[in-house]
C-alpha cells in the first residue's frame, strides 16, 4: 500500500525483520507463550468458552488483566469495577509507552501508526525493543516495533488456544510454572541491566520492602514495595546522571 507520495504506510523490510527478531529459545515470546498457555488452561477451568477465552487475548493482551477480569466476571462485579480492576492493574504498562514513544517518532511517519503501536505494549515486546532499537534508523523503528507487536501478539494468541484445548493434560503444578515462566525471565533480565544505579537500587530496595510491607498490607505489600522503591530510585537515577 501506498500513500498520495508513493511512499509505502508500511516499510515490509522492517515489519518482517521486527516480526522475526522475536524467533529463538531465549526470546522473551518464549517466556510470553509460555505463561499465556497457563492462562488458556486456566480459561477452559473457569468455564469459559473458547471464543470469549481468544477475544480477551485478542483485545486485552495483558496476562495479569486477563486474569483478573476474568476473576472479576466470575464473582459477578459490574463492568465499572471491572474496568476500573483492569485499568489499575495495567497500569504499568504506562511507563513502557512513555520510555518507548521518544524511540520511535519520526516527522515522517503517519500519527495512525503511534495508535496501532499502543495495542503491542507488553513486557515481552518491550524488552526486544529496548534490545534492538539502536540497531534500527529511526524513521523504521515504527515498523520495526509493529513487526515485534504483531508476532509477539500472535504468539499470546495461539498460546491462549493451545492452553485452552490442552487444560486436561496439565495439573495445576504445572499450570502455575508456566504462568511464572513471564515474570521471572523479566526479572532476571532486571537483573542483567543493572549496570545502572537506579535499577540496581530499586530491584534491591523492592526485594526488602516487598516482604516488609507484607506485615502492614498482604494484598498490597507488592504494589506498596515495588512503587516506592522505584519512586526512590528514579529520583537517585536523576540526580546522579544515570
Amino acid at each position: 500500500m501506498s500513500n498520495a507520495n508513493s511512499e509505502p504506510l508500511l516499510s515490509s523490510k522492517y515489519f518482517i525483520k521486527g516480526f522475526k527478531s522475536v524467533k529463538g529459545i531465549d526470546s522473551p515470546a518464549f517466556a510470553l507463550g509460555a505463561s499465556l498457555i497457563a492462562l488458556g488452561a486456566l480459561f477452559k477451568n473457569l468455564g469459559f468458552s473458547i471464543q470469549q477465552s481468544f477475544f480477551s487475548t485478542f483485545f486485552t493482551y495483558a496476562l495479569p488483566g486477563q486474569v483478573v477480569m476474568a476473576e472479576s466476571m466470575l464473582v459477578g462485579a459490574s463492568l465499572l469495577n471491572i474496568f476500573i480492576a483492569v485499568w489499575l492493574v495495567n497500569v504499568r504498562l504506562y511507563p513502557m509507552t512513555v520510555s518507548l514513544m521518544p524511540l520511535l517518532m519520526h516527522e515522517s511517519q503517519p500519527r495512525w501508526k503511534y495508535y496501532l503501536f499502543s495495542h503491542f505494549i507488553a513486557v515481552s515486546a518491550w524488552i526486544i525493543m529496548k534490545s534492538n532499537y539502536e540497531k534500527i534508523e529511526k524513521q523504521n523503528r515504527i515498523d520495526f516495533w509493529l513487526g515485534i507487536g504483531v508476532a509477539t501478539w500472535s504468539i499470546a494468541i495461539i498460546s491462549t488456544l493451545i492452553g485452552y484445548f490442552a487444560s486436561d493434560y496439565l495439573n495445576n503444578e504445572m499450570m502455575v510454572g508456566l504462568a511464572i515462566v513471564n515474570p521471572i525471565y523479566f526479572t532476571c533480565m532486571m537483573i542483567g541491566a543493572m549496570k545502572a544505579l537506579q535499577v540496581t537500587f530499586s530491584i534491591i530496595l523492592g526485594a526488602i520492602l516487598g516482604p516488609a510491607f507484607y506485615f502492614i498490607s498482604p494484598e498490597w505489600c507488592i504494589l506498596y514495595g515495588g512503587f516506592i522503591a522505584g519512586t526512590i530510585g528514579y529520583f537517585i537515577g536523576g540526580k546522579s546522571g544515570n
